[in-house]
C-alpha cells in the first residue's frame, strides 16, 4: 500500500451546494491508484462536504433551502463576529461534516450512478476553500 497526500484549492463559490466531483477525479488521476480509498477533508468551519444527487440541480437548491430554513436567522445566536451568516455556517458545517471517504475501484471513484460530491458553501461571501486529499491504495 502507498499513501499519497495533496491539497486542492477550490475557487470561491457562492452560497449553496456545488458539485466538485470532477475536480476530485482530476486529482485522483494524477496518482494512478487502482484499488484503495480516498479521503477528502475540508479545512474550514463554515463549509462542508457531502455526497448526494449528481444530475438534477434542483436537489442542490432544495438542500440549500432546507438548511437555510432550519438554521439561518435565529435570534439567540451570539457568535456573529463575521456577520449574521457566521454561526449558521458553523452549524451547517457540523451537521454535514468536513470529510468523506470513498472507495477507489479500477482507478475511479466508486460512487453510485447518481452520486456526486458536493461542496456545501455556507457563507454569503466566501473565500477560496482548501481540501486535503489523502489516497491510500495500490
Amino acid at each position: 500500500m502507498k499513501v499519497f497526500q495533496t491539497s486542492l484549492n477550490l475557487k470561491p463559490y457562492k452560497r449553496g451546494f456545488h458539485l466538485i466531483t470532477s475536480q476530485i477525479e482530476s486529482v485522483l488521476q494524477n496518482f494512478k491508484v487502482t484499488t484503495g480509498t480516498i479521503n477528502i477533508f475540508i479545512q474550514h468551519t463554515s463549509a462542508s462536504l457531502t455526497i448526494n444527487e449528481n444530475v438534477d440541480p434542483s436537489v442542490r437548491d432544495d438542500m440549500e433551502n432546507f438548511f437555510s430554513d432550519n438554521v439561518d436567522r435565529k435570534s439567540y445566536y451570539t457568535h456573529t463576529y463575521e456577520g449574521t451568516d457566521d454561526m449558521p455556517a458553523h452549524i451547517k458545517s457540523s451537521l454535514l461534516g468536513q470529510s468523506l471517504t470513498i472507495p477507489i475501484t479500477d482507478t475511479k471513484l466508486n460512487l453510485g450512478t447518481w452520486q456526486g460530491i458536493y461542496l456545501g458553501e455556507h457563507r454569503d461571501y466566501a473565500n477560496s476553500r482548501v481540501l486535503i486529499i489523502t489516497i491510500i491504495g495500490e
